[in-house]
C-alpha cells in the first residue's frame, strides 16, 4: 500500500503544518477514538503542552498497535477546551508529531473530562501486511 497523498490546490494557501486534503489509498482504515493527555494509569497530565504531547503519544500508540504510523494518517481532529489558543496547541505538537502534514480540523469544545485541555482523534490508512 502506498502512503496517502497530500492534496494542496495551487489556488489555496499551502500551510507548512497541514494539507488541504488527503487522498487515501484503498484498504483498511483505522479510526482512532479521541485521546486525552492521560498516562497509562489514566492520570491527566498538567498543562496544555504536556497534555497535547501525551494525547499525540496515545494516538501514535494506537496507530502502532494497528500496524500503521503518522505517515499514514489522513485526518486529525483536535478538540481544544474554550480559551485555548490553537497556535499554542500546535507548538506543542511539533516534538511528538514531527513534520507529518495531514488534513486537520481544530474545534473548541467543552471537554468531556474535567481538566482536559485537548482531545485528539485520527483517521489512518493501514498498510497491507
Amino acid at each position: 500500500m502506498t502512503k496517502p497523498t497530500q492534496i494542496d490546490p495551487p489556488q489555496l494557501f499551502r500551510s507548512p503544518a497541514f494539507a488541504q486534503g488527503m487522498l487515501a489509498p484503498a484498504g483498511p482504515v483505522l479510526y482512532v477514538g479521541g485521546q486525552n493527555g492521560t498516562d497509562a494509569e489514566g492520570a491527566l497530565l498538567k498543562g496544555l503542552r504536556a497534555q497535547t504531547e501525551q494525547a499525540l503519544r496515545n494516538v501514535l500508540a494506537v496507530l502502532a498497535d494497528a500496524g500503521t504510523d503518522a505517515e499514514h494518517v489522513v485526518k486529525l481532529t483536535i478538540h481544544l477546551a474554550p480559551g485555548i489558543d490553537p497556535t499554542d496547541a500546535y507548538a506543542a505538537t511539533r516534538e511528538v508529531w514531527g513534520d507529518h502534514r495531514t488534513a486537520v480540523t481544530v474545534l473548541t469544545v467543552a471537554p468531556a473530562r474535567p481538566g482536559a485541555l485537548v482531545e485528539i482523534d485520527a483517521i489512518a490508512a493501514v498498510p497491507a501486511a
